[in-house]
């Protein structure tokens, strides 16, 4: 019968292991082997043993180690730990600055009075570029554009007499602030074949931000999203007439509309290291038919299309709320990205040194005079009035791990009452401005019998032309309850109401 013998798994460095090896030899071999000098054949042996098992734990320990987010050390494993948590590191810090917009506009006379003609009013299109005078290299991007002819709450146009001739006014001058970023916009086109299950490619640079945009050959836009099964997105449209003629005559303090909108082309992105990012796309093909892959509740039982009786089909509930698709995946055409680098701090620019305009610009109407146009045209102007600052090299690990944390806590939804003021508050202010807001419960008393308990009560008040304090339009409420609804639990409900005003001066 073989002798038991006594392992210890306890030993880990090449000194514990290299005298275990000798104290096993003495107690199991005696006979066999008793020359322990260090020049020996025997020591060799167990010195290159002990060796190999002094390097085995190590990356043993170190693998286990950069398993978890507290711990880890290696960028690419940190990166990965943070995608799991459901937080995206920053690899370059923007500098952020407010871009004030400069032109003149001629007088006419209305009654007894001059007032600016907005018919000269410019349109510069959006992500229009400002260059520093200091350094012809960092550029900041003004993602919006500035339609002078606008003013509302949210976007107000300051006038001031430019030019006066005795006591009438000749010409007026138009400001509009826009706020932008140290950011250089880039493309780079990719070409695809026979679609593939997930595909995946790299995008290399330095200092990236984000995408900005993604079309294809035949301009269809592709959206990113957070995680593929995401189907939805947030979408703004201008309120007008056309758009909606309901929720139109509140768009002097909403110009825009936000919905939601269910897309097949998606994709999303990852950084796998500080200068490559990773853009993946969905499983499916444009003649995927989520109907086969998720059958309708309404037409199970009752047979789907081409007479298929399906009463005695069984069906996973799964199927009714995932698909396998996750998006299609672009097949025979091309993908044209936009995307952002910049930043660092380089991009923290003095006050009043962005002055140099690169963009398109328009005027919206025409039949206007060629030479009072030519003049109005070059009278735009720019520049800064503060500092830009933010601009940085990105998150450290540490920043990456806390941050991660936190995320992975906030699961980016809202929990608590003071979470919907906090993402009400937080909504752009193109979809209207949410100047004060409070939150509560419904009051006892105020809820009808069969309703949830869980229901809260949000007042909301808005900003008009001259900054004071006003009810919220429709419109306004109808984009809160919009920006609202991705972030809702499923079981909460919100009263959105007016707050009440008391004119104290």
């Amino acid at each position: 019968m073989a002798t038991i013998k006594d392992i210890k798994y306890l030993n880990k460095d090449f000194t514990e292991l290299r005298s275990s090896l000798v104290n096993y030899a003495k107690t199991y071999f005696p006979t066999t082997y008793n020359d322990f000098t260090p020049a020996s054949p025997g020591m060799m042996f167990m010195e290159m043993a002990a060796y190999v098992g002094d390097v085995l734990s190590f990356y043993l320990d170190n693998q286990f180690q950069e398993t978890f987010l507290q711990y880890a050390r290696q960028t690419n494993n940190l990166y990965e730990l943070a995608y799991m948590f459901g937080y995206k590191p920053n690899v370059t810090g923007v500098a952020l600055v407010d871009i004030n917009f400069y032109q003149q506009v001629p007088a006419i006379s209305s009654g007894s009075s001059y007032i600016p003609d907005f018919n000269y009013s410019l349109y510069i299109e959006p992500n229009s570029r400002v260059t520093s005078n200091l350094n012809s290299n960092i550029s900041f991007l003004v993602g919006d554009p500035v339609d002078f002819s606008v003013s509302s709450s949210s976007d107000p146009t300051e006038i001031t007499i430019y030019q006066i001739t005795g006591t009438t006014p000749q010409s007026f001058l138009l400001k509009k602030t826009r706020k932008s970023i140290s950011a250089t916009l880039k493309s780079k086109t990719y070409t695809f074949g026979e679609p593939v299950q997930f595909t995946t490619i790299e995008l290399n640079d330095e200092n990236i931000i984000g995408i900005l945009d993604c079309v294809d050959t035949d301009s269809n836009p592709w959206y990113e999203v957070d995680y593929l099964a995401q189907d939805t997105i947030y979408k703004s449209i201008r309120n007008t007439n056309t758009n909606d003629p309901y929720l139109s005559q509140y768009q002097g303090d909403t110009p825009y509309l936000l919905q939601l909108e269910q897309v097949q082309r998606r994709f999303v992105t990852r950084f796998i290291d500080s200068g490559l990012l990773q853009i993946q796309f969905g499983a499916g093909t444009a003649t995927d038919s989520d109907e086969y892959i998720i059958p309708n509740p309404d037409n199970v039982g009752l047979g789907l299309p081409f007479e298929k009786d399906r009463l005695t089909v069984a069906y996973s509930p799964n199927n009714f709320t995932f698909t396998r698709t996750y998006g299609i995946a672009p097949s025979t055409t091309q993908l044209t990205f936009s995307y952002l680098t910049g930043g660092g701090v380089s991009a923290n620019v003095p006050s009043n040194d962005l002055t140099q305009f690169n963009g398109s610009v328009q005027f919206l109407n025409s039949n206007l005079n060629s030479t009072t146009a030519n003049t109005i045209f070059n009278s735009l102007a720019v520049s800064n009035p503060e500092a830009a600052s933010g601009g940085g090299s990105g998150d450290t690990e540490e920043e990456i791990r806390q941050n991660s944390s936190a995320n992975f806590a906030s699961q980016q939804r809202n929990v608590t009452q003071d979470d919907y003021l906090v993402r009400t508050l937080a909504m752009p202010a193109k979809y209207g401005t949410v100047a004060k807001a409070y939150i509560e419960p419904t009051k006892a008393q105020t809820i009808s019998a069969g309703e949830s308990n869980s229901i809260l009560d949000l007042y909301v008040l808005s900003n008009n032309a001259q900054g004071q304090l006003t009810t919220g339009s429709l419109a306004l409420k109808q984009n809160i309850i919009t920006y609202l609804s991705q972030y809702r639990m499923v079981n909460d409900s919100i009263n959105i109401k007016d707050g009440f005003i008391i004119n104290i001066g």
